[in-house]
């Protein structure tokens, strides 16, 4: 079987957003209900307070990022739910009414769409909340519920909120707020997927899947890649895998995964020992420190691990809400977080930027990655320039994109490889170390020798076959044809 993903993915930057923290709308809107009770937008965030963020908001923001260079933009869970982030979800058909509502999406899929961004949404398919109607239904009326047969309910009582008495009902991780779906059941099944399929009617353009790989009933993703992919063949379907997703990655049901794969050593080597230890977590873990032919070994080995079509459709990203930001476990070093965005962005795959790292938000682990977006008197312009130049390259030469990647030189503190499409040639060599470095290699299977330094700080000079390179201190070059 050959695989077949979405070409649009190949070529497209993403952007992701936590609606709570992105932006507020100004203005009054029909369907959009806004507290008096929020949390200050600047204020660190906590577990449960709301800041107020909207759909609203991020369409009045959609300029800027057309501006950034974004072509798609995936959203953390916006639907009907009683906690900031929406993974606990009440309401799979209706859009929070403190994001605007369904009125509020409906345009935010007009205006993405006008300026050709495409909008991938967050399916939460392996549990729902505690105020889902139909788990609600079984607190409600115990063992004479209709809809017991949806949940796995273990025996009597349920205690749904009291921590002191066993749930007495299976739910994720433990969590008694998040009760686990019987996928086993057709029902529950057939209603996953008609959730799926009408927000596809409704124009978005793909699903991000929630820890898809704890749906274990057979055929389920199968099923949904099926039934998904016969509405709209571009359809993507990207799933939260954090570690080898092989299983999932056959064509046959997903078309990539978010890549904390390539995350993990492309910190260990750009931040190196500057990256604090106490960010990393379970499945993510961007430490020790790594020189660069380490990294070319780990490089390699993620690219021998999918094939090549879905390679070119991972959701490549450096940070999540998921995780702290890169900058803050950095130390707050400015130049790993410029190092890692230039490897980001010229990797194979779909580059994805967490809201506010291209402007210098910082933030540790959950809940303080999920900061508000900083007003512009608050951001760092040089991150945000290297992100435009680099997404700008990014657009500008198809190589960047869906190009071969070969690995020219990995010794010490320097990393090099090209991207190569038919006769496109684009190096990339980034210098690690504090002092500035100067390597010279052979290059003789390159379709064209690169003359111009179109980024970075440095020189560049051929003799015959060979290149040499002299690069400043924790700096980049790119080398193409203008």
């Amino acid at each position: 079987m050959s695989i077949k993903t979405p070409d649009w993915v190949k070529n497209a930057v993403f952007y992701q957003i936590f609606p709570d923290r992105f932006a507020k709308s100004q203005n009054p809107q029909a369907g959009l209900w806004q507290s008096s009770r929020l949390e200050p937008w600047d204020s660190k965030p906590t577990y449960e307070g709301y800041k107020g963020g909207d759909l609203w908001g991020v369409i009045d923001r959609l300029d800027y990022l057309q501006d950034l260079g974004i072509d798609a933009i995936y959203l953390t869970p916006i639907f009907q739910s009683a906690s900031n982030h929406r993974y606990h979800t009440h309401d799979y058909y209706q859009v929070d009414p403190m994001l605007g509502g369904n009125v509020a999406f409906d345009a935010l899929i007009k205006a993405a769409h006008y300026r050709k961004i495409k909008v991938v949404l967050d399916g939460v398919f392996n549990h729902a909340s505690r105020g889902f109607f139909f788990f609600n239904d079984i607190l409600e009326n115990g063992a004479k519920s209709p809809w017991l047969d949806w949940f796995r309910v273990e025996k009597w009582p349920l205690s749904a909120y009291d921590g002191a008495k066993p749930a007495n009902y299976i739910s994720w991780v433990g969590n008694r707020a998040l009760p686990q779906f019987n996928h086993d059941n057709p029902q529950v099944k057939e209603y996953i997927m008609q959730v799926a399929e009408y927000w596809l009617s409704k124009g978005i353009d793909g699903w991000r899947l929630d820890v898809p790989n704890e749906v274990t009933t057979p055929g389920f993703w199968q099923e949904f890649r099926d039934r998904v992919k016969a509405i709209n063949p571009e359809v993507y379907i990207v799933g939260e895998i954090w570690s080898d997703a092989s299983q999932w990655l056959d064509g046959k049901q997903f078309d990539g995964v978010m890549n904390y794969r390539f995350a993990e050593p492309t910190i260990a080597l750009t931040a190196g020992d500057r990256f604090l230890s106490e960010y990393a977590q379970y499945h993510y873990e961007p430490y020790p420190a790594i020189d660069a032919q380490q990294y070319s070994e780990q490089i390699q080995k993620l690219l021998n691990l999918y094939p090549w079509e879905i390679q070119l459709t991972q959701l490549n990203l450096l940070n999540s809400h998921d995780t702290s930001r890169l900058l803050s476990s950095a130390g707050g070093d400015r130049r790993s977080v410029h190092l890692a965005t230039t490897l980001l962005l010229t990797f194979p795959g779909a580059p994805c930027i967490y809201y506010g790292d291209e402007v210098g938000l910082t933030g540790g682990k959950d809940p303080d990655c999920r900061r508000g977006f900083p007003p512009e008197t608050d951001w760092n312009f040089d991150t945000l320039k290297h992100h435009q130049t680099l997404i700008n390259l990014r657009h500008q030469y198809p190589a960047l994109r869906t190009g071969k990647y070969e690995i020219l030189y990995a010794q010490d503190n320097v990393y090099s490889f090209a991207r190569i499409l038919d006769n496109q040639a684009i190096i990339i060599a980034i210098n690690t170390s504090d002092s500035s470095a100067k390597v010279a290699f052979s290059v003789s299977n390159l379709p064209e020798k690169p003359q111009s330094l179109v980024s970075g700080n440095g020189n560049v000079s051929w003799q015959d076959n060979r290149l040499e390179i002299a690069i400043a201190p924790r700096n980049f070059l790119i080398i193409a044809e203008q």
